[in-house]
C-alpha cells in the first residue's frame, strides 16, 4: 500500500539511489514487521494491565471527557486560544522571516551582518526561554493588562524563532533558483533590489510553500509551551479539568488527539499544496527541505548581485 504521504518524485528517487529488494529481503522485512507488531501488542496490554490495576480504565474516568461543561468550559476554549497565538504568529512569523530573509540575502553587506546575526541568534535561543523572558519583562517594564501578557510573550517567542527559520528558508528558496532568473531581471532595467523582491522572493515563497507549512505545524505544537507562562491553551485547560476531577491521565490522551487531528489536517493540506505547486515553480517543490538538516547548518551568505562597475 502507497503511502500517501510520500510523492511520486519522492519514490522515483528511491527507486535511483536503492535497488528493489529481492524475495529474501522481503521476507525478512516482513518478519521483522510482524515481530514489531507482535511486541508493540505485548506493551500494550502490558500498559492497559497496569492502567487497570491503577484505576484508569474505570469508566467515570472517561465517560467526564465527553460532558458539556469539559467542552464548553475547558476543550474547545483551550483549543481556540491555542488555534488564536499559532494564527496570529503564522502572520507575524512570515512577516518576520521576509523581512529578515531579504536582509540575508541583500547587496549591501552592513543588511546581510544584521540579518545574520538576528537569524542566527534567534534560532539558536530555545522557544521557552524567550516567552518566559517577553513574560517576565513585559509584566514589569510594560503597562499592558496582566491577563494578556501570557498571550503576547507566547506570540512573540514563536514568532522570533519560527521567523528566523522562515528566513532561512526563504533564502535557500532563492538560492535553489536557476541563476538566470536573477540575470533575466537585471537585463530588464530592475535594479538588483526590485529584482530580489519583485522576481526572486515571489517564486522561493512559492517554491518553499510546503516546507514553510511543516514549519506552522511546529508553531502550532509549540503553542503547548505557552501553559508554562499560564496560557490558557489547549495543554493547561486539559490540565486543569483533569486535576479538578481526578483524571489527568484521560485529559492529556484527549488534548494529545486533538493535536494529532488538528495536525493531521495541516500535513493534509502541505501535501496537497505540494502536489499543485510542483509544476509552478522552476525551483524544485520539496517537503523536506528544512535549513540546518539537508542542507549546511550555517552555509556562506553572500550578495546577490554585483553591480556594474564593480559597486557593492
Amino acid at each position: 500500500m502507497k503511502n500517501p504521504f510520500i510523492s511520486n518524485e519522492t519514490r522515483a528517487a528511491s527507486s535511483v539511489l536503492f535497488d528493489e529488494p529481492g524475495p529474501i529481503a522481503q521476507r525478512r522485512t516482513r518478519i521483522f514487521n510482524i515481530a514489531a507488531l507482535i511486541v508493540f501488542a505485548i506493551f500494550a496490554v502490558y500498559v492497559l494491565t497496569v492502567m487497570g490495576e491503577k484505576g484508569q480504565l474505570e469508566p467515570e474516568k472517561w465517560t467526564d471527557l465527553f460532558t458539556a461543561r469539559a467542552w464548553t468550559s475547558y476543550y474547545l476554549p483551550g483549543l481556540a486560544s491555542t488555534l488564536s497565538a499559532a494564527a496570529i504568529s503564522v502572520v507575524t512569523s512570515i512577516a518576520f522571516g521576509l523581512l529578515f530573509g531579504i536582509a540575508r540575502l541583500s547587496q549591501y553587506r552592513v543588511f546581510r551582518w544584521i540579518g545574520t546575526v538576528v537569524v542566527e541568534f534567534f534560532r539558536a535561543v530555545p522557544v521557552l526561554i524567550m516567552m518566559i523572558f517577553f513574560w517576565l519583562f513585559l509584566g514589569k517594564y510594560s503597562g499592558l493588562p496582566p491577563a494578556q501578557l501570557p498571550f503576547i510573550a507566547v506570540v512573540i517567542g514563536l514568532t522570533l524563532y519560527n521567523g528566523s527559520v522562515i528566513a532561512e528558508l526563504l533564502r535557500s528558496g532563492v538560492k535553489q533558483l536557476p541563476r538566470g532568473q536573477g540575470e533575466a531581471g537585471l537585463a530588464i532595467g530592475l535594479t538588483p533590489s526590485q529584482t530580489l523582491i519583485q522576481i526572486l522572493i515571489p517564486q522561493a515563497f512559492t517554491a518553499m510553500m510546503p516546507s514553510m507549512l511543516s514549519q506552522f505545524v511546529v508553531i502550532l505544537k509549540d503553542t503547548a509551551l505557552g501553559y508554562i507562562i499560564s496560557y490558557p491553551e489547549l495543554l493547561a485547560s486539559a490540565r486543569r479539568i483533569g486535576s479538578g476531577d481526578g483524571n489527568v491521565l484521560q485529559t492529556l490522551l484527549l488534548a494529545a488527539a486533538l493535536f494529532v487531528i488538528v495536525n493531521f489536517i495541516l500535513t493534509a493540506v502541505a501535501t496537497g499544496i505540494t502536489d499543485r505547486l510542483a509544476s509552478r515553480t522552476s525551483a524544485k517543490v520539496t517537503r523536506e527541505l528544512i535549513p540546518g538538516e539537508l542542507d549546511n547548518p550555517n552555509p556562506p551568505t553572500v550578495q546577490m548581485f554585483v553591480l556594474p562597475g564593480g559597486r557593492k
